[in-house]
């Protein structure tokens, strides 16, 4: 075998059975595995983060139907080159086209698949570690089925190692004890390939004189710290580096944030990914103290969109330092987590019979809608009455931040609900 093949590449299954992870899609009765064995595949996107099998369960299904196989990347690829790999499909009568960062693909050119994923020329297999609901225009999306991959646990990390190990024809030439793996496991992010690369690493820098490798947490950081690229936006570093510049902004640090911003600009990082979390910021972190940050976090999201990089560069810089410098309240996001938790807890509680729809006389009958208040009546368009199930009355999930916009809605609130939710 030739030794200039990356481990993960010489180790790449070729059947579902050699597959580690993902056996909720691959295992016995799974419902890809059942589409494979009746060789009735349909067009799919595999949604997933980086490594867990989405090119490796590409690879397979074109294996085991024995079809021709095509392979785009996104990034490097436009209209053209997808009629050209449709023109050649035509003359096969079927072939599978994956495509690699799918998301990446701009409307004009997802649309030129459209026509032959639809007469079957072409089954498309796009992968994308992004939500295809955002990125996967609707069009292409409802031709598709879409199959979501889980991270690899520590237990399937573990056992991958293991395997390889054991099958590797190069690695299997010395005994090697795994003796400590949380350096591993934490330096690849949960990335099944970065951590067969980093395994093969630390194996290539040992005494090639030694017949034993002893792999502890202080050999791989060693190893990790003197080899491993400074970004990579699939890896690690892409989940660190944004914890970094989303911390920043939460903690008020506009330098920090604009830094972090500038590492990701700099390592090539989609613009869009960078928006998606600023947008998310300002709801989470932001919320009603500084409603506006909201609306300008979508505007930034909607602007990037559109002009890409470089000038992209500057309108995020805008928002980033907007978020960072804005007052911070996080009391919606802690007001629906506490109600997720009380319908976790409680159930279906039924909706009180005054707050029901009535459009029919038998629900009238059943007293639905029954006593209800219209609010507009009352004073300063207000009238108390209960808008929560019995079981659960009285409950406060939202707690109003401390800061000038949310001391008015106490306020507003406390005047009218007097003791109630104790505000």
């Amino acid at each position: 075998m030739n030794s200039f093949i990356p481990l993960a590449e010489r180790l790449r299954p070729t059947t579902l059975d050699d597959l580690i992870g993902q056996e909720h899609l691959t295992g016995k009765n799974s419902i890809l595995r059942k589409s494979i064995e009746q060789s009735k595949v349909p067009s799919m996107i595999l949604w997933g983060p980086p490594g867990v099998g989405k090119t490796t369960i590409a690879n397979i299904i074109a294996h085991s139907l024995s079809l021709p196989y095509f392979q785009l990347s996104a990034i490097s690829s436009g209209v053209k080159d997808v009629r050209e790999v449709i023109e050649q499909a035509k003359k096969t009568s079927q072939a599978i086209l994956f495509i690699d960062e799918i998301h990446r693909f701009n409307k004009s050119q997802q649309d030129a698949l459209l026509g032959a994923v639809e007469n079957g020329t072409i089954t498309l297999i796009g992968a994308t570690t992004e939500n295809p609901s955002f990125e996967v225009n609707s069009a292409l999306l409802s031709r598709t089925q879409v199959y979501v991959l889980k991270p690899l646990t520590e237990e399937k990390l573990i056992e991958l190692l293991q395997y390889a190990i054991q099958k590797d024809t190069i690695l299997n030439k010395k005994n090697i004890d795994l003796k400590e793996t949380t350096a591993l496991i934490n330096i690849s992010g949960g990335d099944a390939r970065k951590i067969l690369n980093l395994l093969e690493l630390v194996y290539n820098t040992t005494d090639s004189n030694t017949d034993n490798i002893i792999i502890t947490d202080t050999l791989v950081m060693q190893v990790a710290q003197k080899k491993i690229a400074l970004y990579d936006k699939q890896g690690e570093q892409h989940y660190d580096i944004i914890s970094a510049f989303i911390k920043s902004m939460r903690g008020s640090d506009p330098n920090a944030a604009v830094y972090w911003l500038a590492r990701m600009i700099e390592g090539g990082e989609d613009i869009k990914f960078i928006a998606r979390r600023m947008l998310i910021f300002a709801s989470e972190d932001i919320g009603n103290a500084n409603p506006n940050a909201l609306l300008l976090a979508n505007t930034t999201f909607d602007a990037v969109s559109k002009i890409g990089y470089p000038e992209g560069r500057i309108i995020l810089s805008q928002c980033a330092v907007y978020l960072a410098t804005s007052i911070k309240s996080n009391a919606s996001y802690m007001a629906i987590e506490k109600a997720l938790q009380a319908v976790k807890q409680f159930g279906d509680l039924p909706v009180p019979l005054h707050l029901r729809n009535a459009p029919t006389k038998l629900m009238k009958d059943l007293q639905y809608g029954k006593n209800y208040q219209y609010s507009h009546n009352g004073e300063n368009n207000f009238i108390e009455q209960e808008y929560l199930p019995e079981q659960i009355k009285e409950t406060s999930f939202y707690s109003p931040g401390n800061n000038a916009r949310e001391n008015e809605v106490r306020k507003f609130l406390q005047e009218r609900w007097k003791e109630k939710y104790r505000y």
